[in-house]
């Protein structure tokens, strides 16, 4: 999923570069060449995109084949009693027979770990479009190898933020499906993230080279625990083993978590418009301070999964052993 979130990315940088290519004739042209786009997709999606598998001939991913099948036999035996269908004939399945209705708001919340997964995201996607929408003003504002840059080569040169997001998406993803363990991935991507905003703000103005790998490794963190979030967490969640099996909560779980982060997405570009007035400096204690708490959030979580791997590690330890004494276990029989 980190490859299939890298999109996001390529949007923003996408987005960055058209925006940057039209300053020329205007501001309004950045708001209005993205928007054409925008309105180009909308339409593309709404006649291509299919909404459900079985639109397209999948069966419901919502209803197991067994219960499919269970379904179809009450049916076909129901008409057959009621003289509607002759036998051996199949009896169309009611949509919706024998289906759970659809987990609640308030349910969909009490799922172990969407809150601090959700609240979490509220400070990642805080840091991260803080970043996004102020960057290229940042870089036009700041002395970089002793001069300045123009506005759109600041814009052109905001787009390796999200390269390096793209690296820490993939590479978030990964790690946590090797170590199986979302939480202390999330957590230590957003703790290394502060280091990381530190040196860009003292060592990023020394030289162009310098700015471009600390903001490259910036992005890397800051955005590697927003792309892991946003995919493979809320569709652990979506699935959770307390829903029994029903499906459908992944999209209101994904609601949640997603919708709580867009929060702080809008909430981290209009705080940092006034904390700018005071420096810089102030606005980069801002952002370090979200991933910490970004980070804390997660304490629980990472306890948890911390104690199931030491609790694995002990069990397969102790197996381990068991398997090198027992094969002694018949020689002392035997001398006795």
């Amino acid at each position: 999923m980190g490859i299939w979130n890298a999109h996001t990315s390529v949007g923003n940088i996408t987005g960055s570069l058209l925006a940057a290519s039209v300053l020329d004739y205007g501001w309004g042209w950045s708001f209005i060449a993205p928007g054409m786009f925008i309105a180009l997709a909308g339409v593309l999606v709404f006649l291509f995109l299919a909404a459900y598998p079985e639109d397209v001939g999948f069966p419901c991913s919502n209803v197991p084949a067994a219960r499919v099948e269970a379904v179809a036999r009450d049916v076909e035996a129901q008409a057959q009693s009621e003289g509607i269908v002759e036998k051996g004939k199949n009896a169309p399945i009611r949509e919706g027979s024998g289906v759970r209705r659809s987990v609640g708001l308030l349910e969909a919340c009490m799922i172990p770990g969407v809150l601090p997964f959700a609240f979490c995201l509220f400070f990642a996607k805080l840091v991260a479009y803080t970043f996004l929408y102020w960057l290229p003003f940042y870089l036009s504002q700041t002395e970089i190898g002793g001069e300045y840059m123009s506005v759109k080569s600041a814009g052109n040169l905001s787009t390796l933020f999200d390269v390096g997001g793209i690296v820490g998406g993939i590479l978030a993803g990964h790690i946590s499906d090797k170590l199986r363990a979302r939480a202390i991935t999330a957590a230590s991507f957003m703790y290394a993230a502060i280091p990381s905003m530190l040196l860009y703000r003292i060592y990023g103005s020394f030289s162009q080279t310098m700015n471009i790998v600390l903001m490259m490794i910036a992005g890397l963190f800051i955005n590697g625990p927003y792309a892991l979030i946003t995919t493979a967490v809320s569709a652990d969640l979506g699935t959770h083993s307390s829903l029994r099996g029903d499906s459908r909560a992944l999209a209101t779980v994904t609601a949640i978590i997603d919708g709580t982060g867009s929060i702080g997405a809008a909430l981290g570009p209009l705080l940092t418009g006034f904390l700018s007035t005071k420096g810089w400096n102030t606005v980069f204690v801002m952002l370090m301070l979200g991933a910490l708490i970004a980070g804390l959030l997660l304490s629980c979580q990472v306890v948890a999964e911390i104690n199931d791997k030491t609790s694995k590690l002990m069990r397969s330890t102790s197996g381990l052993q068991s398997s090198e004494v027992s094969p002694s276990q018949p020689l002392l029989s035997e001398q006795r």
